[in-house]
Formats: structure tokens, C-alpha cells, sequence
């Protein structure tokens, strides 16, 4: 069992940066992938990014690409997803997701195993 708890979330206004955090605990947060999704009002839940288990590896979501920035610190059992350049359509409910399967990393949110409660985030134009 891995609990995922995000922070970081807020109010920005467009052009701005924003960095979220993602603290596990439980079993070893190493040993997993780990992604970020958001879901904003009355849309289903996308994909943003996702790190490998050893941070080796990258992948993002074609509407972030060379404005969010994935990464993760296994000694200190912490994921991070660093926001620059924000848009209002980046508004929406993030949430943290850690996943033990093989092969690339993936968009599949159903290869995610375990999920943090989510923290707002905010662009106002």
C-alpha cells in the first residue's frame, strides 16, 4: 500500500508558475512510476506527465510539453510536477498516482495503482 498525499495547489494568474509536491509513505515510493493527471469541471481525468521509478526516464502530455517539468527525490519519497507558463485551461484538479507495471511509461490511468486526494489549481486570466 502506497498513500500519496499532494500539496502545492493555489490561485496564479496566466504566465505564472506553480509547483506541486506529491509525499508518499507507505511501501517503498522507489519502486513505483508515478504520473500526474487533472481533472477539471465536467471533464474526465487526463494525463499530464510521468516519471520512471529511478527518474530516468520522462513523458508528458502533448498540451504541457516545455512548460511542466516531472521529478522525483526517492530519498525523500517525494514527486514534484513544476508548472511555468500557466494557462487558464491548466485549471483544474491535479492528482498524484503511483503504478508498478512494465514496459514504457503510459498515459493509462488504469495502470496506476494508487492515487493521492487531489489539490486545486487555479489560472485566472
Amino acid at each position: 500500500q502506497v498513500q500519496l498525499v499532494e500539496s502545492g495547489g493555489g490561485l496564479v494568474q496566466a504566465g505564472g508558475s506553480l509547483g506541486l509536491s506529491c509525499a508518499a509513505s507507505g511501501r517503498a515510493f522507489s519502486y513505483y512510476h508515478m504520473g500526474w493527471f487533472r481533472q477539471a469541471p465536467g471533464k474526465e481525468r487526463e494525463f499530464v506527465a510521468a516519471i520512471s521509478w529511478s527518474g530516468g526516464s520522462t513523458y508528458y502530455a502533448d498540451a504541457v510539453k516545455g512548460r511542466f517539468t516531472i521529478s522525483r527525490d526517492n530519498a525523500k519519497n517525494t514527486g514534484y510536477l513544476r508548472m511555468n507558463s500557466l494557462k487558464a485551461e491548466d485549471t483544474a484538479t491535479y492528482y498524484c498516482a503511483a503504478g508498478r507495471y512494465s514496459g514504457s511509461l503510459t498515459d493509462l490511468a488504469s495502470k496506476y495503482d494508487y492515487w493521492g486526494q487531489g489539490t486545486q489549481v487555479t489560472v485566472s486570466s
